[in-house]
């Protein structure tokens, strides 16, 4: 007997196999897709980038920056263990998002850490003036996460995840993964 979200395909080989195919859905596969590029993202950064790469970061993304803005750059420059804690946060966010491990939590921390790539290494996705083209892919990062928590708030496509097994065995997980 099968419901609405389960197809029965037929094999020679091993008769009935009940499959899932529209379980796993559109949004899971995106979702672990996504965690894949944050993944690639953080090793190349832990791969190639030298220290002296991660300070040139803020310094390259104030030039032509507001006076006003100054302080803020000045601010990450001399404080780059933060900076560094972006690249550990990157790696963590790819791991949740691959896994489906504490969705809820990577999303908003995805959306946070988005919007601060997004204003500290590349400035804003300045300076802006008569010759700019572009605000920043980072911000747009935001946005996807933005609509990533849309869609499995309204869809319910949390079955392929760490989460559904965990929260099976540890009661409260579901406030901690899910919207």
């Amino acid at each position: 007997m099968t419901n609405e979200n389960e197809t029965i395909i037929s094999s020679p080989s091993s008769g009935k196999v009940l499959s899932r195919l529209r379980s796993l859905s559109a949004v899971t596969l995106f979702r672990i897709a996504f965690g894949i590029v944050w993944m690639i993202d953080a090793v190349m950064k832990f791969t190639w980038l030298q220290p002296s790469d991660v300070i040139k970061l803020p310094q390259g993304a104030g030039q032509g920056q507001p006076t006003w803005l100054q302080p803020w750059y000045n601010f990450w420059i001399s404080n780059t263990i933060f900076l560094y804690a972006i690249g550990v946060f990157e790696l963590a966010l790819g791991i949740a998002l691959i896994t489906g491990f504490l969705r809820k939590i990577a999303y908003f921390v995805g959306i946070i850490l988005s919007l601060m790539i997004w204003a500290i290494a590349e400035g804003f996705g300045g300076p802006y003036g008569l010759d700019s083209k572009d605000i920043g892919a980072a911000i747009m990062y935001a946005f996807v996460f933005v609509a990533i928590i849309i869609m499995e708030r309204n869809a319910k496509y949390g079955k392929y995840s760490l989460d559904s097994l965990i929260k099976k065995k540890v009661n409260g997980w579901k406030h901690l993964s899910e919207l």
